[in-house]
C-alpha cells in the first residue's frame, strides 16, 4: 500500500506541475495537450513512412534491388513497365518463384576462417569472378536508350558474364565489343532454318562459345498483367510498333539481312530434338538448353550430348505451372549428376537467394528483372550497382555460413522449412 500511494502523490505532483507550466497554457489544457502529443507522434510516423518508402534518386542510394523497381516502374510508359512486370495469367508462378525462397533455411557453421571469400566460378573451361549470370532479355532500349550495350558496360566492368537475348536491340557484333570479351547467345528458333543459321554465325564470328537454345515457349503466352498497363497506356505506339511478327522485329538488329518477310514467328511448336541435333551438327559453339525443369527432360539432355542446362519457367512468363524453379533445381541437378553444368533463373532477388541454389548444386545463377530495374532507373550506373548489392550479400552469406568459397557451398548448408 505505501507504494500505491508514493505512485499517487507523484501523480498528483506531475500533474500540478503541468497546470502551472507554459505546456499547459500553450496546448489549451490537458486533453489538448495530449491530444497534441498524439498528433505529433503521428506527424513523426508519417515523416518517417515517407522517408521509408522514398523512390531513390540515383544508384548509389539503393540499398537492395527492389529499391531500383519504383523508379523503372516511374520512368516507364506504361505498356513497357507491364512487359517487364508480366508473368501470365494470375501472375502465380511468377509470385511462386519469390516465394519458394522462404522455404529454404540457412544452416550456417561457425569458426571457420572467412575473412577471404572467393566466389571464382568456372563455366566451360572459363574462369568468371563470380557465379552471376546476366540472363537474356529482349528489347532492352524500351527501358534505356543505350539498352543492351550500357548492360555490356556494366558486365565488362563487374566482371560478369552477359547472354544476348535473339530480340535484342542491340547486335551481337556491338554487345560483344562493348564488353570487351565474348558473350552467349540465346536462340529462339523461328520458323526459317536459314534465319536460325544466319544469327548462329554471327555469334560465331565474334567467337561466343556458348548457344543457349530457348525450349519453354511453343507458343505465345498470356501476360494479362501486360495487357492491363497498355490499357492505360495514353502514347500513340502506331509510330513504333507496327502489328504482327514483323513489328516485333523493327529494331532487332539481328534479323539484318536475313528473309525476315519469309517469318511466321520465333517459336516453333514443331520443334523437337531433332532440332537440337541439327544444331550441333551445324555449329561447335556449346549447347545449353534453357526451360528444362524435370528429370525426365535432364536424362534426356544428357542422352542428346547437350553440353549444359539453364533450370528455367522464363521468369514466370511461359507456363502457368505455379511451381518455383528454385523447386525443380534439385531433380534436375540428381539426374544429370555432375556430366554438365546447370545453371538456374527466375525470381533471385537476394544474395541468400543464390546461395541456395548454389547449395542445391547449381554452378550459376542468371538474373534478370534485377539488372533491368536497374537499366531503366540509372542506364549503366543502376545495372552495375544491381551487380554490387547481389555480391554484396552473396558473400555476406557466405561469410555467416563459413563457406569462403563457391566450391564449399553444399546441401549440408541449407535445410527445408
Amino acid at each position: 500500500m505505501k507504494n500505491v500511494g508514493n505512485d499517487f502523490i507523484k501523480r498528483r505532483l506531475f500533474l500540478k506541475f503541468l497546470a502551472s507550466s507554459t505546456l499547459f497554457s500553450t496546448f489549451g489544457g490537458l486533453d489538448n495537450l495530449f491530444a497534441n502529443i498524439g498528433k505529433q507522434d503521428s506527424i513523426n510516423s508519417h515523416l518517417l513512412k515517407t522517408q521509408v518508402d522514398k523512390i531513390i534518386s540515383s544508384a548509389s542510394e539503393a540499398i537492395n534491388v527492389f529499391d531500383f523497381e519504383p523508379v523503372a516502374k516511374k520512368i516507364l510508359p506504361p505498356a513497357h513497365y507491364g512487359y517487364l512486370a508480366t508473368g501470365v495469367e494470375d501472375d502465380r508462378t511468377l509470385k511462386a518463384n519469390r516465394e519458394a525462397f522462404s522455404h529454404i533455411y540457412l544452416r550456417p557453421r561457425r569458426l571457420i576462417d572467412v575473412s577471404k571469400i572467393n566466389m571464382i566460378t568456372e563455366l566451360f573451361d572459363v574462369t568468371w569472378d563470380s557465379p552471376i549470370v546476366l540472363a537474356p532479355a529482349g528489347s532492352q532500349k524500351a527501358f534505356h536508350d543505350e539498352g543492351e550495350i550500357a548492360v555490356a558496360k556494366a558486365a565488362k566492368k563487374q566482371k560478369h558474364l552477359q547472354i544476348l537475348s535473339t530480340v535484342s536491340t542491340s547486335s551481337i557484333e556491338d554487345v560483344t565489343e562493348a564488353r570487351g570479351g565474348s558473350v552467349w547467345y540465346q536462340l529462339y528458333p523461328t520458323s526459317v532454318w536459314d534465319i536460325a543459321i544466319s544469327m548462329i554465325r554471327r555469334a560465331e564470328a565474334v567467337k561466343s562459345p556458348v548457344l543457349v537454345l530457348t525450349v519453354d515457349v511453343p507458343t505465345l503466352t498470356n501476360r494479362e498483367t501486360e495487357k492491363r498497363f497498355k490499357r492505360i497506356d495514353t502514347r500513340d505506339c502506331a509510330p513504333c510498333h507496327s502489328p504482327g511478327i514483323q513489328g516485333l522485329l523493327e529494331g532487332k538488329p539481328m534479323f539484318d539481312g536475313t528473309n525476315k518477310s519469309e517469318l511466321k514467328g520465333l517459336l516453333v511448336p514443331t520443334m523437337t530434338w531433332d532440332f537440337v541435333k541439327r544444331l550441333k551438327d551445324t555449329t561447335d559453339m556449346k549447347i545449353v538448353l534453357k526451360g528444362i525443369v524435370t528429370n525426365e527432360d535432364a536424362l534426356l539432355c544428357i542422352r542428346h550430348g547437350v553440353d549444359g542446362i539453364i533450370v528455367s519457367n522464363h521468369g514466370g512468363r511461359a507456363e502457368e505451372s505455379g511451381r518455383a524453379t528454385i523447386d525443380s533445381l534439385p531433380e534436375v541437378i540428381a539426374a544429370v549428376e555432375g556430366k554438365i553444368p546447370v545453371l538456374v533463373d527466375s525470381g533471385f532477388r537476394r544474395g541468400s537467394d543464390i546461395f541456395k541454389a548454389l547449395a542445391l548444386g547449381a554452378s550459376g545463377v542468371c538474373i534478370g528483372r534485377p539488372y533491368l530495374w536497374g537499366l531503366a532507373a540509372f542506364g549503366q550506373a543502376g545495372v552495375e550497382m544491381v551487380l554490387k548489392i547481389l555480391r554484396a550479400e552473396l558473400r555476406d552469406v557466405m561469410m555467416f555460413t563459413g563457406t569462403p568459397s563457391i566450391k564449399d557451398i553444399n546441401s549440408s548448408y541449407i535445410g527445408k522449412a
